[in-house]
């Protein structure tokens, strides 16, 4: 059994916009504070239906390609069977089968052992629900 378990839920503002929202620092805050410097795993889950949680490289155009390239594969357009909401808010609910809820990361030393490039994002395209909560946790 685990020597320690910890979890915390943090706010994130997604707005009115699809949005990639980088949680890396929030993940490297909550660790500090709840790893003591152990060995473990992080998980990171977001408990909306039409949200999920990915890993990319940010803020050289990877994370506005993303949100192109899901314009594309589901189209906000009245194909969609779920029909509450904005027009196309059928297909954020079909977001988590492509960007799970959910990831789990190595933590060495008490930090998030991520590679060259990579940071822990929110993957949002409801224009709905312009508040999101992530749920971290802390194994180890």
């Amino acid at each position: 059994m685990a020597d320690n378990f910890s979890s915390r839920v943090i706010d994130v503002s997604t707005g009115s916009t699809e949005t990639v929202h980088d949680l890396t620092d929030a993940c490297a805050s909550f660790l500090r504070s709840a790893a003591g410097g152990r060995d473990g795993l992080l998980n990171v889950f977001v408990p909306h239906a039409t949200a999920g949680i990915a890993v990319m490289e940010t803020g050289a155009g990877s994370d506005d390609d993303l949100l192109a390239q899901l314009r594309e594969l589901l189209p906000a357009d009245d194909r969609w069977q779920h029909r509450h909401g904005s027009p196309g808010h059928g297909r954020d609910h079909v977001l988590p089968a492509f960007v799970p809820p959910h990831a789990t990361f190595p933590v060495l030393g008490g930090r998030l052992e991520l590679g060259t490039w990579q940071s822990v994002v929110l993957v949002d395209t409801n224009v709905d629900n312009p508040r999101r909560q992530v749920r971290l946790s802390f194994l180890g």
